[in-house]
């Protein structure tokens, strides 16, 4: 039997509702124990790490990652994604279909799964393409895809435009029990738009995109997964209008979870400054007072989930005039480090912030994880999180370099992650 025991361990751990200096006995890849009265009651022997007062989290599960494996290795691998995420404190990760072939069968499932064993160091999940080749047309074998390993079902960056075909999707995915994912926006009116629709587009002469890009194609999907009973995810929500839609759909009793993304939580659409690329994202980022209402969503639990939106382009597809460039930022390395930014200016409690990132992804996506409670996967982040630290595009693990957050200077970083109790990564 292999042991580790953490000792001096402030641990949060929102599924317990547990922050609390303890210590963590980790053995064979489970924990063992946890908290005060594991501290009490350490074992004679084993590896001892004294982690110093610094937080011990469950590890993260980044719910939207786009990875460029296969047909874009040269934006990002699957190996390469990994080693990111780990440096990011991620454990866990959903891979979009948006690859190249589309994964929209049993074969690609198959592939992701034996590429994520053989090179991967966190843990990857594949999500299955809803539509074959996602053209929103004719769907997929849900059936044989989930069997196959499947975590989720999803367009990926693109929303169904066809309701009919959105209909019947949601109503073989309850069927199946699974977790129909969705990007919330309308073709028609973000067509030719490249940021926020609003004063600053106009100043940049840029062409916008309105909020009822989103709203629109959220709210009828809401309505579907109402008609239907459908488990509907709106992946990527950026307006408290989206956001008071979903709580009203809670409030009715439906089974709808909401994401965001921490770049839409942390900075607007003025960070675009002087037709910066990095900063071209779907849904666009929008004003302040969108960023602070959809916090405060966050913080209230309207919004269930916080992933990076992790997308790697190369230089050939964002060192282009702002209108030309495509959409998308890396950040599985910035993650949490960017999310400690709304516990330090107290917007959100540090249990929450964990609660997004960790325990809800792991929960609404049926994923291990999400925990620190005895007989779990030892899934863990060491974190100090106050450690003051200034993002370099030397730096950053990731083979794409296109951060939003290039040269910003951070309060908290992750120091070690472990997966299934074995160390994947030390600062």
């Amino acid at each position: 039997m292999t042991r580790t025991i953490l000792t001096n361990a402030r641990i949060v751990d929102p599924s317990q509702n547990m922050d609390e200096t303890g210590a963590v006995i980790i053995e064979d890849g489970k924990i063992a124990a946890i908290g005060a009265t594991a501290a009490n009651a350490l074992p004679s022997e084993g590896d001892i790490q004294d982690v110093q007062g610094q937080l011990v989290i469950p590890g993260l599960i980044d719910t939207c990652v786009h990875i460029g494996e296969p047909g874009g290795e040269h934006r990002e691998t699957i190996a390469s994604a990994s080693k990111a995420a780990a440096a990011g404190g991620v454990t866990g990760l959903i891979m979009m279909p948006d690859t190249s072939p589309v994964i929209d069968d049993v074969a690609l499932v198959d592939f992701v799964q034996r590429a994520a064993r053989d090179e991967a160091i966190v843990s990857i999940y594949p999500a299955a393409a809803l539509t074959k080749g996602l053209d929103g047309e004719q769907m997929t074998e849900f059936g044989l895809l989930l069997d196959a390993g499947a975590k989720v079902l999803t367009n990926g960056r693109k929303t169904v435009k066809n309701t009919l075909v959105m209909r019947r999707a949601m109503t073989y995915a309850r069927d199946f029990g699974a977790v129909i994912a969705c990007a919330t926006q309308d073709a028609y009116l973000s067509g030719g738009g490249v940021m926020n629709e609003g004063l600053f587009a106009s100043w940049l002469g840029l062409p916008g995109i309105p909020r009822e890009a989103e709203i629109i194609p959220l709210e009828r999907d809401l309505r579907l997964a109402a008609l239907t009973g459908a488990r509907y995810h709106a992946l990527k929500l950026s307006v408290p209008q989206s956001a008071d839609a979903i709580r009203a759909a809670k409030a009715a009793g439906h089974a709808v979870t909401a994401g965001m993304s921490i770049n839409h939580l942390t900075l607007n659409e003025t960070d675009i400054g002087e037709y910066r690329t990095f900063f071209r994202l779907s849904p666009p980022l929008r004003t302040e007072d969108d960023r602070v209402a959809m916090v405060a969503a966050v913080a209230d639990g309207t919004i269930d989930i916080i992933s990076s939106a992790h997308d790697p382009q190369d230089v050939d597809t964002k060192r282009l005039p702002f209108a030309d460039a495509e959409n998308g930022a890396i950040g599985l390395e910035t993650l949490l480090a960017a999310a400690l930014r709304l516990h330090h200016s107290g917007d959100v409690p540090l249990a929450r912030l964990i609660d997004a990132m960790s325990c809800r992804p792991a929960k609404v996506f049926g994923l291990p994880g999400g925990t620190l409670a005895p007989g779990s996967r030892a899934d863990i982040a060491i974190v100090d999180p106050d450690y003051p630290w200034v993002l370099s595009k030397d730096d950053i693990v990731s083979r794409s370099k296109n951060t939003a957050f290039e040269d910003a200077r951070f309060s908290g970083k992750v120091l070690q992650t472990l997966v299934a109790g074995a160390t994947v990564y030390r600062a």
